[in-house]
């Protein structure tokens, strides 16, 4: 809005206004007095151009754009911590059990035995939070001794951490809040309940699934992979508990009959044929070539709740690979055996499988 401001500009109208036989050369006694203030005022429509754009949800950041999403009851979801898997063995492998409140070290992360599964098997959560608690994989170190205790390892992810939401995905949520109106158990409702448990990535809901009253939800985890029993209970419970479902004790409406499920995964193998740079092997590009196979599948698979389906498409590979230094061109490309797109049923991710290479 005020772009046009400039120091220039807005010097060159405050000389406009001195008279024509007043020396306003460069160095002058007029232009050196004039010339601060236009300094000034040129920052201060840059402010209040700033201003501007901070007070409206589009285009505001950061503190700001929370307080204007407040104002109608959306606010920004904090970074939440990694719950994983730990499994413990004594002498021979024995499956053996440790202290709740044990903590064990990987890398520069900690986590924290917070709850028993079963002999040996334990929840750990990361003391860090963030999505960083849900890259580790392998041997913990305990911190503290722990008699008895030979191997502890650190194993599947039950429910990822999430790092703070951006500015982006908190101006998304803002304008589907007040653009789709969430009430009474309403689509809308179910879809804000749910996104909002931590862990959760996204969600499709299904009204009606099985007659009056039913309804299907099917959820994706905030690292948009299939969703772990552990995180699947915990959004049943809190929506609709199994044991009373339809009695209106979770965040369903009373008479609604709610069903969680997770996404599942479809596992993509590629094949294709590549013709390379001039001294360039196949195992050269292999690990960048399934690194843009994989960032393919993701950028998928974080659209999943927002489509009726998803579609992996060949020429998407394709000009992916074409990315890759060493790749002059690409042909003959299949997925899972043929040379055709793969169109996923609604409730499926793609998943990466093998690529192989061909030359």
């Amino acid at each position: 809005m005020y772009k046009h401001q400039t120091y220039e500009a807005i010097l060159s109208r405050m000389l406009d206004r001195v008279p024509g036989d007043v020396d306003k050369r460069e160095g002058s006694i007029i232009y050196d007095a004039l010339a601060p203030a236009a300094a000034e005022m040129a920052q201060m429509y840059v402010e209040m151009d700033i201003d501007k754009n901070l007070s409206f949800a589009d285009t505001s950041s950061g503190e700001y754009l929370e307080r204007r999403t407040a104002e109608f009851g959306v606010t920004r979801h904090a970074a939440t911590k990694a719950r994983r898997l730990g499994m413990f063995s004594g002498q021979g492998g024995a499956p053996v059990d440790v202290p709740i409140g044990s903590r064990f070290a990987i890398g520069e992360l900690t986590y924290v035995a917070t709850s028993k599964i079963t002999t040996g098997s334990f929840v750990l959560e990361c003391e860090r939070a963030g999505m960083v608690g849900n890259q580790q994989f392998g041997a913990l170190l305990p911190i503290d001794y722990l008699d008895g205790l030979v191997t502890a390892e650190l194993a599947d992810v039950l429910v990822p951490g999430e790092d703070a939401e951006s500015d982006e995905d908190l101006r998304k949520r803002y304008l589907a809040t007040i653009t789709q109106q969430s009430f009474g158990g309403n689509a809308a409702d179910y879809k804000e309940k749910i996104e909002s448990v931590p862990g959760v990535g996204g969600v499709k809901v299904y009204p009606v699934w099985q007659g009056g009253g039913t309804v299907k939800c099917t959820i994706i985890a905030s690292d948009y992979s299939v969703p772990s029993a552990t995180l699947i209970d915990e959004v049943q419970t809190l929506i609709d508990p199994e044991v009373n479902q339809g009695e209106g004790l979770g965040l369903a409406p009373i008479g609604h009959v709610v069903t969680i499920t997770g996404a599942s995964a479809v596992t993509i193998n590629v094949a294709t044929t590549l013709t390379l740079a001039t001294g360039t092997t196949p195992g050269m590009v292999q690990a960048d070539v399934e690194a843009e196979v994989a960032a393919y599948l993701l950028s998928l698979r974080t659209s999943w709740k927002d489509q009726q389906s998803l579609v992996v498409r060949i020429s998407q590979i394709e000009a992916r690979i074409l990315n890759v230094s060493g790749v002059v061109d690409v042909t003959g490309t299949t997925l899972n055996g043929t040379a055709a797109n793969i169109t996923l049923n609604s409730d499926e991710i793609p998943t990466l499988g093998t690529v192989t290479i061909n030359v």
